[in-house]
């Protein structure tokens, strides 16, 4: 059924992420030996990468590229530059390296989610019904990769990147096969502040929002 090929997407997903995301600090201190503040540069890279890319590439998915393609295409790479990763040794090259992936990565997250909504749509089904049993899954999806690297001990070589890897090129390639999602018709009627969705901003207005966007920034 569509729910369970939606189902392995998401478990995927996050399978993906949590290969390396707890185990990368470890392989960094105790294999390469890198210090404090070069590792804490290198998960930095996610905060840049969610901050730059989602909003680009949803406007590419939106405008010019089934999602699906887009999506794909970002596991694809990323996969590839986690393969590259598990041979790097040094700092820079690396943080280059995770950078990149945090680029091609972060956006998949929100696409993830739009291309769930937009097939369960084309199938007639109710989104805000059928979607949280299949976005559960992710979750499911991230602590059985977290607990497979650290209960087999992977997590001071870097195995846990090829796990990874090979995670994001199976989902990269597993996106070609899902239905496709074209780009809205309507949307080239968009101006490119709504298109990155900076006209959200006038949400700030509201006191309430304000607090819970400073909050939600700190806890990030």
């Amino acid at each position: 059924s569509i729910q369970f090929r939606l189902t392995v997407m998401n478990f995927i997903q996050f399978f993906v992420w949590g290969s390396w995301l707890i185990s990368l600090g470890a392989y960094m201190f105790d294999t390469l030996g890198f210090s404090g503040s070069q590792v804490g540069s290198i998960f930095a890279t996610m905060g840049i990468g969610s901050l730059i890319m989602p909003g680009l590439t949803g406007i590419v998915a939106d405008r010019w590229m089934n999602a699906e393609g887009v999506y794909g295409i970002c596991h694809l790479a990323g996969g590839s530059l986690l393969l590259w990763a598990s041979t790097v040794k040094d700092f820079r090259t690396l943080y280059s390296i995770m950078l990149l992936n945090a680029m091609v990565y972060m956006p998949t997250i929100a696409l993830n989610n739009a291309v769930s909504y937009r097939v369960l749509e084309q199938k007639g089904l109710n989104v805000i019904r059928t979607f949280p049993p299949i976005r559960v899954w992710g979750t499911v999806g991230f602590i059985a990769s977290m607990w497979m690297v650290d209960l087999a001990g992977w997590n001071q070589s870097a195995l846990h990147l090829y796990i990874s890897a090979a995670g994001a090129v199976f989902l990269g390639l597993y996106a070609f096969t899902l239905p496709a999602c074209e780009p809205a018709r309507d949307v080239a009627k968009k101006s490119l502040v709504s298109a990155l969705g900076l006209d959200a901003f006038v949400l700030f207005r509201r006191g309430q929002m304000l607090v819970f966007f400073i909050f939600a920034m700190m806890l990030g």
